[in-house]
């Protein structure tokens, strides 16, 4: 069976199957029945990010999900990580998350969370998944519903937040804060200003279309210019759900989270707090960081793409700090989500405490060249089923020698092969990563 749950949930454009009326209809209804199954009242939380198609999709789930006998309250426009922190601190069963993340608006989707805040287990997605393949008219009639909201739900995601940064002294840091026109266009400026920032707010208007157009984390170069132009102490990038955060120095420079995790891993182990002197990295993750760590006798362990994968090794090998170059990190201490917000905090934490700038920080820090070129397909077949290329791969990694490293993949989020090439030469990976690209969009565009 093709399973309709990728490593984020549902996903796909509003409207169409899987996340049409119907289908989100079914879902809610077979969650609150799933629930009781496992012996758990069907009481969930469910938040959206800004997308125009957000609203009717809450609803139509709600009316499912509240006709079969559960108990669903919104906390209305709210991050993913909050919704997994209202989970499990409020008592609810399961989390909703209606968001697409990082995709544009006219797609979205659902993720859930189980009541411990993390991904619900792929046993549960199967049988949520064979429930809507399986939909019948009985199950109608496809109908939504009002939704009813708890503002003290977000109050409680930002105290949370709040208290997690004990330094004082912020009145003189001037933030710049891109949104993305997403699901912390209110949370973020609030946090901040709150906690005495001087906060300059960007793309922080939404209006249903313009989540994650030309600014966020995937678009920073807006947010570089304001710093620049700003004189601020540091630029701040969210995705549309704001489980990501990447920065822009007081000098411009755009740094992924790879640079998260270099500054946290070396500030916690000073700390004598970063547990097996390991962080848990993916593969995306640059040579250059793996490293550098090894130079302070930390070791980066590596798993698949995706922050699942990430929490999951995080949790087997009792590792408290990992996350993703695109901008995913995961403080174990503090959440078993990716969380934008938090990792803000944390990175203001170590500037004000060490009184450096980011770029300060990050100076002894030297990325390998790495090149990532995505490659749109009409269909995921093996890679090694496409004609010519088990021997471009080889040829790839022959003149790479142990100087680089060679990484293909399909997003779980959307219909792209990524190639991901390092390499000490520049020219020669952009070279061989256009030659592999192409062979992948000869057989599979």
């Amino acid at each position: 069976m093709s399973r309709l749950f990728g490593t984020d949930g549902l996903r796909a454009r509003a409207g169409e199957f899987p996340l049409d009326e119907s289908s989100v209809f079914v879902l809610g209804q077979a969650l609150a029945r799933l629930l009781e199954e496992k012996g758990l009242a069907p009481r969930v939380v469910i938040g959206r990010d800004t997308r125009e198609s957000g609203t009717w999709l809450e609803e139509y789930f709600y009316a499912g999900f509240t006709g079969a006998g559960g108990e669903a309250v919104s906390a209305g426009v709210i991050t993913t990580p909050g919704v997994s922190f209202l989970t499990r601190t409020h008592g609810f069963s399961a989390g909703i998350v209606i968001s697409a993340s990082h995709n544009p608006y006219y797609d979205n989707g659902i993720k859930i969370f189980s009541r411990d805040g993390t991904k619900i287990q792929e046993n549960w997605e199967d049988e949520l998944e064979k429930a809507i393949l399986e939909k019948s008219a009985s199950a109608g009639p496809f109908r939504k519903m009002a939704v009813k909201i708890d503002p003290s739900l977000k109050e409680g995601y930002l105290e949370f937040l709040k208290v997690l940064l004990p330094i004082s002294n912020r009145s003189k840091v001037k933030l710049v804060v891109d949104c993305a026109n997403g699901a912390s266009f209110e949370l973020a400026p609030e946090l901040f200003r709150s906690l005495g920032f001087e906060v300059i707010a960007l793309h922080n208007e939404p209006d249903g279309k313009n989540i994650n157009l030309r600014c966020g984390s995937l678009h920073p170069e807006s947010l570089a210019e304001a710093v620049r132009r700003e004189k601020a102490d540091l630029g701040i990038a969210y995705d549309g759900d704001a489980d990501r955060a990447i920065w822009v120095d007081e000098q411009g420079n755009i740094l992924n989270g790879d640079y998260t995790l270099y500054v946290q891993a070396l500030y916690l182990k000073e700390k004598k707090a970063l547990k097996k002197n390991a962080v848990v990295a993916t593969i995306m993750s640059n040579m250059g960081l793996e490293k550098i760590l090894a130079d302070k006798g930390i070791e980066l362990i590596r798993t698949r793409v995706g922050d699942k994968y990430v929490l999951d090794e995080m949790i087997k090998q009792d590792i408290n700090l990992g996350g993703e170059q695109s901008g995913h990190t995961i403080f174990l201490d503090y959440s078993v989500a990716g969380d934008g917000l938090l990792t803000s905090l944390k990175m203001l934490e170590v500037m004000l405490e060490r009184g450096q700038r980011l770029s300060q920080l990050v100076k002894d820090f030297k990325e390998f060249p790495q090149i990532l070129l995505n490659v749109r397909v009409k269909e995921k077949i093996p890679f090694e089923n496409i004609p010519g290329y088990n021997n471009a791969v080889e040829e790839i990694k022959s003149r790479l020698g142990k100087e680089g490293r060679l990484e293909v993949r399909y997003s779980g989020t959307e219909p792209l092969a990524r190639i991901m090439i390092e390499g000490p030469d520049k020219q020669q990976i952009e070279q061989l990563a256009k030659k592999l690209a192409e062979i992948i969009r000869k057989h599979l565009d």
